[in-house]
């Protein structure tokens, strides 16, 4: 009869013991994550559920920011155009020296030629600029030029009153975007309008669209017209200076609200007038008026 082995029979039921326990911790993590969730879990579980809700606003608002992105991009470009006369700059334009370069570990060669260039652009530029102010002093020192009208043609007006200024806006009538030939500016009625510049009446009209009107020939071939007028205090043939009181404000003829319809023009070519207030206004005052202009979208005539 063969002798038994306590110690290898301890063993086995020692391991067996073991296995049967991590068999049973198993199942039971298996059976609690099925039948229950943990604090951490359930807290997941809601932030996914919510972030599943607000996904498709979030796309929404993507793709809002990027349509106002493109907008400004493009009113950066017109103001750059239309203020400074030349291209907004580019934000892919490489500079010298890039963030985070390193001078020391440019070849001298290559260091000398960039810096060459630079240079060639910089003097090109200077002497750019240096033309520019030349072409202004001759202007301004030819006999035959005449300066345009400067002046605001309402005393004491900000740029929370101005309109509209030229371009396609909403028709407050026809509820459709027509091409609107000045710049409107609120006032209340009866406030006095001025001459902008020295001149002569042209021609003193009422008509339903543009109501009682007021235009002024000006020197160098530029005209000014004043419309929606409440009252007119000049007549044709009359010589007029930036004193003189040419009538008041109102909304007569086709007029949504009270206001002063301004027109300037150069050789019959249309101005538009924002651009032509630096007698009276400073360039932060400019600004805030030709923001508030260019952004109006809805005329009031």
């Amino acid at each position: 009869m063969k002798r038994k082995h306590p110690i290898r029979r301890a063993i086995l039921l020692t391991l067996a013991y073991l296995l049967g326990t991590v068999c049973l911790a198993v199942v039971s993590y298996v059976v609690f994550s099925l039948f229950f969730n943990t604090s951490a879990e359930e807290r997941l579980r809601s932030e996914i559920s919510m972030y599943e809700r607000i996904y498709p606003s979030l796309e929404q608002k993507e793709q809002l920011l990027r349509e106002s992105i493109a907008y400004l991009q493009h009113k950066d470009e017109q103001i750059y155009s239309e203020v400074f006369h030349s291209e907004a700059p580019s934000a892919q334009t490489p500079t010298l020296v890039r963030p985070g370069s390193d001078l020391l570990d440019t070849p001298q060669a290559s260091l000398q030629v960039r810096s060459s260039h630079k240079a060639d652009s910089l003097i090109a530029l200077c002497q750019s600029v240096e033309e520019r102010f030349q072409s202004i002093f001759d202007t301004l020192s030819d006999s035959l030029w005449t300066a345009p009208p400067l002046r605001l043609p309402l005393k004491g007006i900000n740029y929370s009153q101005v309109g509209a200024s030229t371009g396609k806006k909403l028709d407050p009538s026809y509820g459709a975007y027509v091409y609107h030939e000045g710049l409107d500016m609120l006032v209340q009625r009866g406030t006095p309008v001025y001459a902008t510049a020295p001149g002569t009446v042209l021609n003193v009209s009422n008509t339903k669209r543009n109501g009682r009107t007021v235009e002024i020939s000006h020197q160098g071939g530029y005209t000014t017209t004043y419309s929606h007028l409440e009252s007119v205090s000049v007549k044709a043939g009359q010589k007029v200076s930036p004193l003189t009181i040419i009538g008041s404000s109102g909304m007569s003829g086709k007029s949504y609200a009270p206001h002063l319809h301004y027109e300037i023009r150069y050789n019959g070519r249309l101005l538009d007038p924002v651009h032509y207030f630096f007698a009276d206004l400073g360039p932060v005052e400019y600004t805030d008026m030709f923001y508030m202009a260019l952004n109006t979208k809805q005329s009031m005539d």
